[in-house]
Order: C-alpha cells, then sequence, then structure tokens
C-alpha cells in the first residue's frame, strides 16, 4: 500500500467518522413516544435514549394504585426505548449502508 492510498483510507474513515456525528446529534433531535397500560403512562425520549417527559393519567395517583403505577412505568420506559432501538438502527443502517462491514458488525453507538 503506497502512501497515496494510505491518506485516501484515512480521508475517508474522517468523512465516516464525522457523518456518524452528524447521525448521533440528529437523533437526539428525533422524538419517539413510549406508552403502557393504554396511554396511562407515556414516556418520551429521543432516538438517542434520552428521557423528554413522562405523562401520568391522573387516575394512577393513588397509594393503591402504586404497584401498577411502577409496573406502567418500566413497560413505557421499555417501550421508549425499543422505539428509540428501532429509529437509531435505521438512521445508522443509512449510514453504513455503503461501509464494507462485515456482516452482523456493529457500530459502538
Amino acid at each position: 500500500m503506497n502512501d497515496d492510498q494510505l491518506k485516501k483510507i484515512m480521508e475517508m474513515a474522517q468523512n465516516v467518522q464525522n457523518e456518524l456525528q452528524t447521525a448521533q446529534a440528529k437523533l437526539d433531535t428525533v422524538e419517539v413516544e413510549g406508552v403502557a397500560g393504554g396511554g396511562l403512562v407515556k414516556i418520551k425520549a429521543s432516538a438517542k435514549g434520552r428521557v423528554i417527559a413522562i405523562a401520568i393519567d391522573d387516575s394512577m395517583m393513588q397509594v393503591s394504585e402504586k404497584q401498577m403505577l411502577e409496573d406502567l412505568l418500566a413497560a413505557a420506559f421499555n417501550d421508549a426505548r425499543n422505539k428509540a432501538d428501532a429509529v437509531s438502527s435505521t438512521e445508522m443502517g443509512k449510514m453504513t449502508s455503503g461501509l464494507p462491514l462485515p456482516p452482523g458488525f456493529k457500530l459502538p453507538f
């Protein structure tokens, strides 16, 4: 491998890194909503996983509903996380579709 080839490879790597950083920043602006209990609990998060807001129906604000509320919060968080992962995977897939990565290789994001 000569110096010109190495230089081109390094430039390509830098371009890919810049594009991935841009994609990661974009993911933090895309919102997903996790829902549980038929809408009794809603979690709004960024596709990068940052929680933006939590909405709890007033009917859940009773001591007798504490366990149910805890379960619904966990379910809504998990739903939001799954949706965020799906959006992230789709967006990162778009970015890496032209890269010669081995099958099953995931970037560390």
